[in-house]
């Protein structure tokens, strides 16, 4: 009965997640046409992904930050271990009944660490496949189990959707990083536009920021491809709620490139109301 009740609560806290901060948001137009046991699943989730993101773009000093992460990693394998800890209860039956794997969450941590230890600033093309692949892959490994693929098209829509969407988040947030002082566009995207600078400030300033972003703009919309034609392939009960994450991303992608580069760069975003034609679609 207790671990019912911790359950429920958990069920109840994902609900309520649901009905403040995600309203509008890509993730949960995606997650509303699921069915409630892989809704439930999906809010516990994001809800741990939140937590370590929060810690990972947080202001406090590197150390403290790092060793709350840390803390997160301890609760993930005692979790597994059999002995979870209260903040991680509800992750419990969602790992139980979609068979959801401790590497995966682990993968999550130690992309945020990547975002602790030092601010990332203009890395190789390899070291952000490998930050996409912890951030984003890890978190699509885990949910395409939640919408019941197959192992091997789940791992390689997971790839593809994976690096699309985070891809897609470096260009929407290249001020708000900027601010932070990161900088997540590859090191050879920058020199293909003849951009020696790594400064965040200098490179969102110059004139050929446009072929930088371009490339990636090239690279995301070949993963969004991909992941497409992975898509089409599966039952509209199991691809719906990926779909809908997917054309919400590439909807924001297009408006990026359309937009343009140049300073000043307006918000670009995902209304409601395209949401919820994107939402009636599906339905």
């Amino acid at each position: 009965m207790a671990a019912e009740l911790t359950q429920s609560r958990a069920s109840e806290a994902g609900r309520s997640i649901a009905g403040t901060s995600l309203v509008g948001s890509s993730f949960y137009a995606g997650v509303r046409v699921l069915p409630p046991a892989q809704r439930d699943a999906m809010f516990a989730i994001y809800r741990f992904c939140r937590a370590v993101d929060d810690i990972a773009d947080g202001r406090g000093d590197r150390r403290t930050r790092l060793a709350e992460l840390d803390g997160w990693h301890a609760d993930i394998e005692a979790l597994f271990a059999g002995a979870p800890t209260e903040r991680v209860q509800g992750l419990l039956k969602p790992i139980l009944t979609y068979d959801l794997r401790r590497e995966d969450f682990l993968s999550v941590i130690v992309g945020m660490v990547m975002d602790v230890r030092a601010d990332m600033v203009a890395p190789d093309y390899a070291t952000l496949e490998l930050y996409c692949d912890r951030v984003a892959c890890a978190v699509g490994r885990l949910s395409v189990r939640v919408f019941g693929m197959r192992a091997q098209e789940g791992l390689a829509l997971a790839n593809h959707l994976g690096r699309a969407l985070q891809l897609t988040n470096i260009l929407r947030d290249l001020d708000e990083d900027a601010a932070r002082g990161r900088l997540y566009l590859p090191r050879e995207s920058l020199y293909a536009g003849e951009i020696s600078e790594t400064d965040p400030a200098i490179v969102l300033g110059h004139p050929s920021l446009r072929i930088a972003c371009g490339i990636v703009v090239d690279k995301a919309r070949e993963h969004f491809a991909d992941a497409k034609a992975l898509m089409a392939r599966e039952p509209p009960r199991i691809s719906r709620a990926p779909r809908m994450m997917a054309r919400a991303y590439e909807d924001i992608l297009d408006r990026l490139a359309a937009r343009g580069w140049a300073p000043p760069r307006r918000p670009v975003h995902v209304g409601r109301s395209r949401l919820l034609w994107n939402l009636l679609r599906e339905w």
